[in-house]
């Protein structure tokens, strides 16, 4: 009979070994798809962050590129934990499973804090910027910033191609005559702003505040979503972690 129990004990330990080692599988790839957000929404999408008046956005997404390359360091841990049975190992993983779910909770809260003050934000400092910033000196990354948005969203002004006429830059003589950026034109060439018709600039499909709003939204969700469901994963393998610790304790003893 005990040698019966022995054999139980020990083929409970391989099953653990063997559930640790597919959800640290998972929890790898789960961590190359968070890097993987992360450095997206910087690389494809930075030339929005020059019209955003705080770096919340931008921090929430580096946290996630933190998170995933740690995320994928633990991985290897976690593997050689699994194979070796070593306690000190095992806590290691168990620690970093932990300190990776609380740098993902900050994440978490700051995409949801930013999520909740994202319109009055962008309705307050968009505005701003295009009145006060654009083609302004010192304002560079600002201007490329509202070109490539007008551009990509095919749209003119914060709420309305009309904004464009309280810019100072509009207002002042390197405008030209124009009546909005040329960024605002359909077809961009030298001097299309000059001419404010709804055949030539966007001016009929609306202002660009509803449409970056939208997609900051979708994005800071599909952040949100890509956190929790590595979080949940690794509640399980924290679980999992503990509970082949605590058989390859009993073993010792």
């Amino acid at each position: 009979m005990a040698h019966y129990k022995v054999d139980q004990d020990d083929w409970l330990t391989i099953y653990l070994k063997y559930l640790l080692a597919v959800f640290n599988f998972f929890f790898w790839m789960g961590g190359a798809a968070v890097m993987a957000v992360g450095v997206w929404t910087l690389v494809e999408k930075s030339g929005y962050l020059g019209v955003l008046a705080s770096s919340t956005f931008a921090a929430s997404a580096y946290i996630l590129i933190f998170a995933g390359t740690l995320v994928m360091v633990t991985g290897f841990l976690g593997f050689g934990a699994v194979i070796r049975e070593d306690r000190s190992c095992l806590s290691a993983y168990f620690c970093l499973l932990l300190a990776i779910f609380l740098v993902e909770l900050v994440a978490g809260v700051l995409a949801h804090v930013y999520y909740q003050r994202l319109s009055e934000e962008l309705r307050q400092h968009l505005t701003r910027t295009l009145a006060q910033n654009y083609r302004q000196p010192g304002a560079a990354e600002i201007t490329a910033s509202v070109d490539r948005l007008q551009q990509d969203f095919r749209c003119c002004g914060s709420n309305s191609s009309a904004d464009w006429q309280h810019s100072t830059y509009i207002l002042s003589p390197e405008a030209e005559g124009r009546r909005v950026p040329d960024s605002c034109c359909k077809t961009v060439v030298a001097r299309c702003g000059q001419r404010a018709h709804p055949s030539n600039i966007y001016k009929v499909e609306g202002g660009c505040i509803t449409k970056l709003e939208q997609f900051l939204a979708d994005h800071l969700l599909l952040m949100g979503a890509v956190g929790i469901g590595v979080a949940c994963l690794q509640i399980c393998g924290m679980i999992l972690t503990c509970c082949l610790h605590r058989r390859v304790q009993l073993h010792l003893y």
